[in-house]
């Protein structure tokens, strides 16, 4: 049996658009760093804050209820965020994750970290966490055949659903 490939055409478009600098963007240009100062949670889609890190939808999503824990400190590093901010970081996760649980009922959950451009990282500057609910067989081919994802429901009703579920 040969190697198997998945193809995400739809990703370069994002690659090219928001990585344009190759690689590494200054604080005033990262959109993570937009996203942990703005002062309209709703239209930022920002499920929750805490005090070092916050919790938003992915404006890119692979499935509904695809989620982003972000540390509000411009940090591309594991290594380098302080003791509080990864405890943050985890705590949201787990709590992200619990939050997924309830409101989707998914088979099974993704947490990830992509830690620079080359392992993937679409915003290598600025380290998150993408937590994202999957049931078995949610791939279909609208990706490969189309170039297109199919979600189920918009940004607003996925964060509306996460809210209501974020405090259980």
């Amino acid at each position: 049996m040969g190697i198997e490939r998945m193809w995400a055409g739809w990703r370069s478009t994002y690659v090219r658009e928001v990585v344009a600098d190759g690689g590494d963007l200054a604080v005033d240009g990262c959109v993570m760093c937009r996203l942990s100062g703005a002062s309209d949670d709703d239209s930022a889609f920002v499920v929750a804050r805490g005090t070092h890190t916050f919790v938003v939808l992915n404006a890119f999503p692979y499935t509904s209820g695809h989620l982003m824990v972000v540390p509000d400190r411009h940090e591309g590093s594991l290594e380098l965020l302080s003791p509080a901010e990864s405890a943050e970081v985890m705590g949201l996760t787990q709590w992200a994750t619990a939050a997924l649980k309830r409101a989707y009922r998914p088979d099974g959950i993704n947490v990830g970290i992509n830690l620079g451009a080359a392992a993937g990282a679409g915003v290598p500057g600025h380290l998150h966490v993408h937590v994202l609910p999957r049931w078995s067989a949610d791939t279909n081919f609208m990706t490969a055949v189309a170039d297109t994802r199919v979600i189920p429901e918009s940004l607003e009703e996925t964060l509306e659903r996460l809210r209501a579920a974020w405090d259980g």
